[in-house]
């Protein structure tokens, strides 16, 4: 299955007939960009990410949620455990409300008024695992601390890159790839006072977070897949021989992998533990087009049309959500719903107004709401307050985001 069942123009229309009359019912007026996110979806998508990781636990990767709500709403869902936080400071925010006593941090941290907090803390210390990748990382805590009397929880990142023919492919992460230099910073952690190595983390985002299933691209997604296959049985290989070489210095915790696009082949693996994902949940424009599975968007924001350059146009207010990455077209937001929209090439996803062509622009009237996608997951949410959560055609609650609460991470 290449994409997602709610791809249809039918469905499409049904949906913008059902945000529609959900903002309509609503009490009082919404200003645009209004964020929803389709709660039947966001469980639905859940529950196939707890089948796809049969029986490991889910880590919720906080980055592509930033809403406190969705991250409990995705912890209270069967087979999630945990929550994969991207800076010290929010876990700290999350241990602090009551979200998670289990977070560990996926990067390394050098905030010093973050780690002084942590550090300077019992009970947050025991809750959250810091990532580190050098000795400097280590350098950094015992620069903000007094004594090593609360011992700080330190996962080691290991690079899950495919390494063929003398070239790097994969996110540019850690700098420990093979089993001696990972043991010797273990050393490192396990040596110092006030530190205690708890778990491991391998994210192969060259197979997680590629699509390899793209209409009009067969030839590039078939070399995609064997990337990713190649990726997968070198990557089971290291993370064996890394673990064998932890084995004598810690009784490692836990073992991190993965995301929403490498799950089968992530939990496959006997020495990992738990899988992360987040995208997964709200299933962003970049997650169309896999093969293994056919999650169900969940996160739309929606634009009113404010003028009419021409009869066979419409101009919504704002849009120009651009994901972060590599630039190109596949970062900018998509018109969603009503299907058939598109974005003009001079002008794309503007900072004020987005023109948009296709059938249904001459259709469209002034006032009337324009649904997208973001192309990346948890990113819209940096650029609203509220989040409406909708069941059915209804506004069932309306939840902070991140941002509404005056978090910036």
């Amino acid at each position: 299955m290449s994409r997602a069942p709610a791809d249809g123009f039918v469905e499409r229309n049904r949906l913008w007939a059902r945000l529609g009359a959900a903002v309509a019912a609503h009490p009082e007026p919404l200003a645009t960009p209004i964020a929803v996110v389709d709660l039947d979806a966001f469980d639905a998508n859940a529950d196939d990410l707890a089948r796809r990781a049969a029986g490991k636990p889910v880590r919720v990767a906080s980055k592509s949620l930033r809403v406190p709500n969705l991250i409990a709403r995705a912890l209270d869902h069967d087979g999630f455990s945990g929550v994969l936080a991207y800076t010290v400071a929010e876990a700290l925010h999350l241990h602090e409300t009551g979200t998670s006593d289990d977070i560990v941090v996926a990067y390394p941290s050098v905030d010093a008024g973050a780690l002084a907090r942590l550090a300077g803390s019992e009970e947050a210390a025991s809750a959250i695992t810091i990532m580190v990748d050098d000795v400097a990382h280590l350098d950094a805590v015992d620069a903000v601390r007094d004594s090593p009397a609360v011992p700080v929880r330190v996962a080691v990142d290991v690079d899950a890159g495919l390494r063929v023919g003398g070239q790097h492919v994969g996110p540019k992460r850690s700098p420990l790839y093979d089993g001696a230099a990972v043991t010797a910073l273990a050393r490192e952690v396990v040596g110092r006072p006030g530190f205690v190595l708890v778990g491991a983390m391998t994210y192969e985002g060259q197979v997680a977070g590629v699509p390899d299933d793209v209409p009009g691209q067969r030839a590039k997604s078939l070399l995609v897949r064997r990337l990713k296959q190649a990726s997968v049985a070198q990557l089971e290989d290291r993370r064996r021989e890394v673990a064998d070489a932890l084995a004598s210095l810690a009784d490692l915790e836990f073992w991190n992998g993965g995301g929403s696009g490498s799950v089968e082949s992530t939990v496959a693996d006997p020495v990992v533990t738990e899988v992360a994902a987040g995208s997964g949940l709200l299933v962003p424009a970049l997650f169309d087009h896999y093969q293994a599975f056919a999650p169900r968007p969940a996160a739309y924001f929606g634009l009113r049309v404010t003028r009419k350059p021409s009869p066979a146009m419409a101009t919504v207010h704002g849009g120009g959500l651009i994901a972060s990455g590599p630039v190109g077209d596949d970062r900018a937001p998509l018109p969603w719903a009503p299907p058939g929209l598109h974005l003009t090439g001079l002008e794309g996803a503007g900072e004020v107004q987005t023109p948009l062509t296709g059938h249904p622009a001459a259709m469209l009237g002034i006032g009337e709401l324009v649904w997208f996608r973001h192309a990346k997951s948890g990113e819209l949410f940096e650029h609203v307050n509220d989040v409406h959560l909708v069941r059915g055609d209804r506004i069932v609650a309306t939840v902070p985001s991140y941002r509404g609460l005056g978090h910036a991470w």
